[in-house]
């Protein structure tokens, strides 16, 4: 099961850097899945949410304009341990 949701989060990281290279219109925010701990970074641009199964998330910053913005908050919720990988 850990294998399945690890799995998960490697595609959602590598969409998102994907949707990365899209003009920086779209708002960005960080979302923390529940079982593992994970933060990801999620483009409000997209027209779907993130698939809850097997796990849930949950919004855990505001929505900001740019990619490199999540970044340095995925990155400072690492540092204080909020967030894993």
């Amino acid at each position: 099961m850990r294998r399945i949701t690890a799995l998960g989060a490697a595609s959602g990281i590598a969409l998102t850097s994907f949707v990365a290279a899209a003009p920086a219109e779209a708002g960005y925010y960080v979302i923390r899945w529940d079982n593992t701990g994970i933060c990801q970074i999620w483009n409000e641009e997209l027209q779907y949410k993130p698939l809850e199964w097997p796990s849930h998330y949950k919004v855990v910053s505001k929505p900001v304009a740019t990619f490199n913005d999540a970044v340095n908050i995925q990155l400072r919720m690492r540092e204080k341990r909020d967030c894993f990988l």
